[in-house]
């Protein structure tokens, strides 16, 4: 089996030879072109695999349909761009999952955007599997001794996203108010979902 990620395309090492260009010049700065990689890594991108989280919480055929074949179930969402296959893990009261790549960063660009620059990190890519409740942990997450921690290894055959527990309280909120409340890190499993109070206190 592969870990090797996948050649960048040449519209991403267009953009990369022209960021060069327009900073040697000084038109730009790499500052701003880090925070705007940071709001697509953060916001912009994941926002795809939130769409699909909420619609999950919300349609129990659709959540099943998406936990049998991933692929399938995106695409009924109109996610395109899944190159390779998609596996959804479910969060459950006594399950919990996380993702990582141990021998590179393979990653669902398509539904998560941007990887974050720790998952692509040594210390987390052998971490995460040496000590997973320690990992999760130092990103706030504390589980009971009696939930099983699930790691799961992606590769340039299979990448997984998390299905995060939904919280409690948002019995009434809409997919898109739902859609809100999901990260990135909630759906690589390093961080769980909170309720619109629990969000708007932070």
């Amino acid at each position: 089996m592969s870990h090797n990620p996948e050649p960048a395309p040449y519209s991403q090492l267009r953009a990369q030879a022209i960021e060069s260009l327009l900073v040697d010049k000084g038109l730009i700065s790499s500052d701003a072109v880090d925070a705007l990689v940071n709001l697509f890594e953060r916001d912009i991108g994941p926002l795809r695999g939130a769409r699909v989280v909420a619609h999950a919480w919300t349609d129990a055929a659709f959540k099943a349909r998406l936990l049998d074949d991933a692929n399938a179930a995106c695409a009924e969402l109109d996610v395109e761009g899944l190159r390779t296959r998609l596996v959804v893990l479910e969060n459950t009261p006594t399950v919990h999952n996380m993702v990582v790549c141990t021998l590179c960063s393979c990653y669902p660009w398509s539904v998560l955007g941007l990887p974050p620059s720790w998952y692509k990190s040594a210390p987390y890519r052998s971490r995460a599997v040496l000590e997973p409740r320690t990992v999760l942990r130092e990103f706030g997450v504390e589980l009971d001794p009696g939930v099983e921690v699930r790691v799961w290894d992606s590769s340039s055959e299979v990448r997984y996203m998390v299905l995060p527990e939904r919280p409690p309280g948002t019995d009434g909120l809409t997919e898109d108010e739902l859609a809100q409340l999901i990260s990135r890190d909630a759906m690589i499993g390093v961080a769980t979902v909170a309720g619109p109070a629990s969000a708007q206190a932070a």
